[in-house]
């Protein structure tokens, strides 16, 4: 189908009957393909098969328990050419501060990548659903349900997160009941063994607090402030390079070490994967640089994931490429 085919395609199906689901769809794809531009194809494909065939749709089910058939078996067609993603503590060992060589960047294919909160959580949910839907988008859990088979994946997914029940599931994937729930025990003994499991979550004043703090200090770039605002444990991942450091102590001395270079920066706040997270350029502002991610455990830091993937990630985010 042609670009222009699609669009008009798109234009008369979109509005009416489908459109109401993409979120929960975008949502869906992400956490099944841990990548928010496959899932933007995804949910894309989703509408033109769903689209083609909706003279076969007979009303058994509900539109939305049909579009979610639909984006399964697209994300199952398209998680059998592709290599499970990962964070680098998936990959490869610990590193420390004064590591010579970081290594070669890695392909963006190899990396669980963010995703605008406004992209894939609900603006509708009561606190509970809220906490929920954000601990669904932790980067930790999408990274862990990628050592899942694809249906036990989606098995997981439809179960915990979305909360349909085994019949329904069943009715989904063209199997028995017994089947999925067979393969969500299976599903969450792989899981617990890859994810630590969700932190404790301040409240949204908390958690803006915070923010405006980090953000501060590391414009000042203030690193004994810094150091006091992440427990002991505290890890950073810097896709797209495998390199991730463990431990306050030697996240200063990164940060005074190889990453000196980012004294002097500016920062932007951006709404990412469910946590407080922003958007950073080098050089007073001048130079596109990473989107970080902070997730929080308590009032302190536990993860700093900081993508280093300008290009393709301000755009996603609607930041410009400079301030």
């Amino acid at each position: 189908m042609s670009a222009s085919a699609t669009a008009v395609e798109l234009a008369v199906f979109e509005p009416d009957r489908f459109e109401q689901h993409r979120r929960e769809l975008t949502g869906y794809c992400y956490r099944m393909l841990g990548s928010s531009f496959e899932a933007e194809d995804a949910v894309q494909e989703t509408m033109i098969r769903a689209w083609r065939a909706q003279d076969a749709f007979e009303g058994r089910s509900s539109v939305r328990t049909w579009l979610h058939r639909v984006a399964t078996n697209v994300c199952l067609d398209m998680l059998r050419s592709r290599k499970r993603r990962a964070l680098p503590m998936g990959l490869v060992p610990v590193s420390t501060a004064d590591v010579a060589d970081i290594g070669p960047k890695l392909h963006e294919s190899m990396w669980v990548l963010p995703v605008p909160d406004d992209r894939v959580l609900s603006d509708h949910a009561d606190p509970a659903q809220v906490a929920a839907q954000r601990d669904s988008v932790r980067l930790a859990f999408l990274a862990a349900l990628q050592h899942l088979p694809g249906r036990q994946r989606a098995v997981l997914l439809l179960r915990d997160v979305l909360g349909w029940s085994a019949a329904e599931v069943a009715e989904l994937l063209d199997a028995t009941v017994a089947s999925v729930n067979s393969a969500l025990q299976r599903a969450r003994a792989t899981l617990a063994a890859h994810d630590p499991g969700a932190a404790t979550q301040p409240d949204d004043a908390t958690r803006r607090e915070l923010l405006a703090e980090f953000m501060d200090a590391f414009e000042r770039y203030d690193v004994a402030r810094i150091t006091r605002m992440l427990h002991d444990d505290a890890i950073q991942s810097m896709p797209p390079y495998a390199l991730w450091i463990s431990g306050a102590d030697e996240i200063a001395r990164w940060m005074t070490g190889p990453g000196a270079g980012c004294e002097g920066s500016r920062v932007i706040p951006v709404a990412a994967n469910g946590t407080i997270a922003f958007a950073q350029y080098r050089r007073g502002g001048a130079e596109p640089w990473a989107i970080q991610t902070l997730w929080l455990d308590g009032r302190r830091i536990r993860q700093i994931h900081t993508f280093l993937l300008p290009e393709q990630l301000f755009p996603l985010f609607g930041v410009p490429m400079s301030l």
